[in-house]
């Protein structure tokens, strides 16, 4: 029997993120009563633990707020037990298969054919007996590649639906009917069983698509009982009454003498082309208040398929739902509650490289859309150009993200040392004049995770110039620059691109803006180079001066500190210098936080990306919670291992991770930079322009795309 122990545990502190981080907006909604919309986890906390587990749903009654309703999608066995089981072909989210290997049937469902594992070939007593040795395991539902199979391994036993409301005992519980015909072919009695069941008193919804079965309840259920009629694909029929599922949108008003409420697919909603971009909203949410019905909208989790104006954001995509200023559904159906529920408060928003998660790097394009949607700074990362024009850039390698490999430049690709071992075409091998004729290109840091292909090509290069009287006027708190390769720069090209970067920020007035004025401007500058600091900090420029450490660092040594704070403000470090990963979940906590914090130097961690598939279990696919314990939370470090190690057989513990290692003084000590002979057009002698004021309050925070985020003393990258 699997301890509760661990889901109370986990569960501290999500709920203290909820609790705290609730939306400051309006508390009034536009659903049919007013009330905020419910939250309903399928299977529990599905997304995480196999659905319909004793973990799942235990995690999610802890995790979420207590208004949470959890949902079970009823089958019945041989003998006519109820248990819950998100799909009928019990092969499908268990292991039964290897239990009962001759134990596949083919019955008809709704009138086609299935073949596979039905529970209405098994006894309840053969399900249960079969857990209490360990073999018959649940298995999560791998249709959504990234889940971890790890508790695949552990024990979670099987769950009668009277099991279930004694041992959880929800404060609102959902019932969920599929297939009440099959089982009425097959001789066993669901509208007897539901009736039963939710005289208990834990039933607050039963659900279902067949309009019939909702109809033999309603004369015997509890008044205090919700029934909702569940819509399908709008070219499936309903068994029960042979009408499509489209047609009998057309029949709310009769649905209203059956059920309070209904539910559908979110495309209903927010249809979404064969491009996957969402189209104007529908209007059936305004359709069904109209007929006094309920309207919650299902399919959601947070690594599903999003369309790609939510930029893989999963709080952006409820927040459409529910907050979008002309309707809120009434409920939402998720296989991650967590997320449903929460929101995030006051952070600085940093872009990284533009709105790059939506456009291509460091373009006119991702500019105006990271302003647009609310960043504080917006950053331009250095490259220099062969006529000695300073650029943003994301990548001093061109083929990062132009098309340069298809233009007439091809032949001029070569393998420079200093920089990579690989073949590029590089900045410095093209004037301003000739880069400005490339098609920028958007980034794809996972390979099967598109970005926004409509504009995948879309916008225009800035030079630092360009970059410097854009960001003047706009309402931002400051602007950051990135100075990368600074010694090959002076070496091999003879720029120095310290002066060049103060000159332009000079010539662009940074030096001499109202302190008094809203458009005051606090000038970061982040190098992974201690000599550029080092000499920015000589120049007694008023900067904030972060420094790059090394990756994957697990301390830093007290007179490593020491000097960094002879030249920096700030350092910021990787993810995995905070907190150590082993196959996705985090095992450990670094000093590095504590190291660098007790030196009253600021701390930011890099790089966050929007995408499920970059953040540790431990964080549910979800990026807002990730950010929300980076930023204001300790997370309970290395709790969802400890639990594979102590509840799981070997195939779901994690193997050993190796000390990561300490950064010393000799790690971050470099020699000056090389003087640089200037070339004609890298400009003249630099004056001082960092003189800025403090920055000013942020704003709330917004749904971002791809952007670095500062808190407290993180700052964070949001791909």
């Amino acid at each position: 029997m699997l301890s509760y122990r661990w889901i109370l545990l986990l569960s501290v502190v999500v709920v203290v993120a909820v609790a705290a981080e609730l939306p400051l907006a309006s508390t009034t909604f536009k659903t049919l009563t007013g009330n905020a919309p419910l939250v309903i986890a399928r299977g529990g906390f599905s997304g995480l633990f196999p659905d319909s587990s004793q973990f799942a749903f235990g995690f999610a009654l802890s995790a979420t707020s207590t208004d949470t309703s959890l949902w079970c999608d009823v089958q019945l066995t041989k003998d006519g037990v109820g248990f819950c089981l998100r799909d009928l072909l019990m092969q499908n989210g268990t292991t039964i298969s290897q239990v009962y290997p001759g134990g596949k049937q083919t019955y008809r469902i709704n009138g086609v054919p299935k073949t596979g594992w039905f529970p209405v070939d098994y006894n309840m007593s053969l399900l249960t007996n079969q857990f209490s040795t360990h073999i018959y395991r649940w298995a999560v539902t791998q249709a959504l590649f990234s889940r971890t199979e790890k508790f695949d391994f552990c024990n979670f036993r099987i769950f009668s639906v009277t099991g279930f409301m004694s041992s959880i005992e929800p404060s609102s519980l959902w019932l969920n009917v599929e297939h009440d015909v099959f089982y009425t072919e097959h001789g066993l009695n669901m509208t007897n069983y539901i009736l039963s069941v939710q005289k208990l008193g834990f039933v607050k919804y039963i659900s279902s698509p067949e309009l019939g079965f909702l109809e033999t309840l309603s004369g015997g259920i509890d008044h205090k009982v919700k029934l909702v009629f569940r819509f399908l694909d709008k070219a499936v029929s309903d068994p029960s009454t042979n009408k499509t599922y489209d047609s009998m949108l057309s029949d709310l008003a009769f649905i209203k003498t059956i059920a309070s409420g209904i539910m559908v697919p979110k495309s209903y909603i927010w249809p979404v082309t064969s491009e996957n971009y969402i189209q104007l909203p529908t209007q059936i949410v305004k359709d069904a208040h109209d007929a006094g019905l309920e309207i919650y909208a299902s399919d959601f989790s947070n690594d599903g398929i999003f369309p790609y104006n939510y930029s893989y954001d999963p709080l952006e995509e409820y927040l459409s739902f529910v907050s979008n200023g002309g309707f809120s559904v009434d409920g939402v159906l998720t296989d991650h509650p967590l997320t449903a529920s929460e929101a995030i408060g006051n952070i600085l928003i940093i872009s990284h490289n533009g709105a790059s998660g939506d456009y291509p790097d460091c373009t006119d394009l991702a500019y105006e859309k990271a302003v647009g949607d609310g960043a504080d700074v917006i950053d331009c990362s250095i490259e220099m150009t062969k006529d000695g024009i300073p650029i943003c850039m994301s990548s001093i390698n061109l083929y990062d993200s132009t098309d340069v490999q298809n233009s007439k430049f091809s032949s001029l690709a070569s393998v420079v040392p200093e920089i990579q071992t690989k073949p590029g075409i590089f900045t410095f091998n093209l004037t301003w004049e000739e880069i400005s004729t490339l098609r920028p290109k958007i980034t794809h840091p996972y390979h099967d995770f598109v970005r926004n292909p409509r504009y995948a090509n879309q916008g225009k290069f800035f030079k630092l110039s360009d970059f410097l009287t854009y960001a003047k006027d706009k309402d931002l708190s400051g602007i950051m620059i990135i100075m990368k390769n600074a010694a090959f720069m002076a070496k091999s090209l003879g720029f120095d691109v310290v002066d060049l970067v103060t000159t332009a920020l000079s010539n662009a007035g940074y030096d001499n803006m109202d302190p008094t004025t809203k458009n005051k401007k606090e000038i970061m500058i982040q190098s992974k180079d201690s000599a550029v600091l080092v000499k920015l900090k000589q120049r007694l420029t008023q900067c904030k001066l972060v420094y790059s450490l090394p990756l994957k660092v697990g301390d830093v040594s007290d007179s490593c500190v020491a000097d960094i704070k002879k030249f920096a403000d700030a350092v910021i470090v990787d993810r995995e210098s905070v907190f150590a990963e082993s196959k996705g979940f985090i095992i450990r906590k670094s000093k590095v936080v504590e190291d660098v914090q007790s030196a009253g130097l600021a701390l930011y961690v890099e790089v966050f990306r929007n995408e499920y598939v970059s953040s540790p279990v431990d964080f549910f696919a979800d990026g807002t919670v990730e950010i929300n314990n980076y930023v204001q939370l300790q997370v309970p470090i290395g709790d969802l291992a400890q639990l594979l190690d102590a509840e799981c057989s070997t195939g779901g513990m994690l193997p050993a991770l190796a000390p990561m290692p300490v950064l010393n003084s000799s790690d971050v000590i470099e020699p000056p930079l090389p003087a640089a002979e200037p070339k004609s057009a890298a400009g003249s002698s630099a004056t001082n322009a960092c003189v800025v004021g403090v920055l000013a309050p942020p704003p709330l925070f917004s749904s971002s795309r791809e952007y670095v985020l500062l808190a407290t003393l993180l700052l964070l990258q949001m791909l």
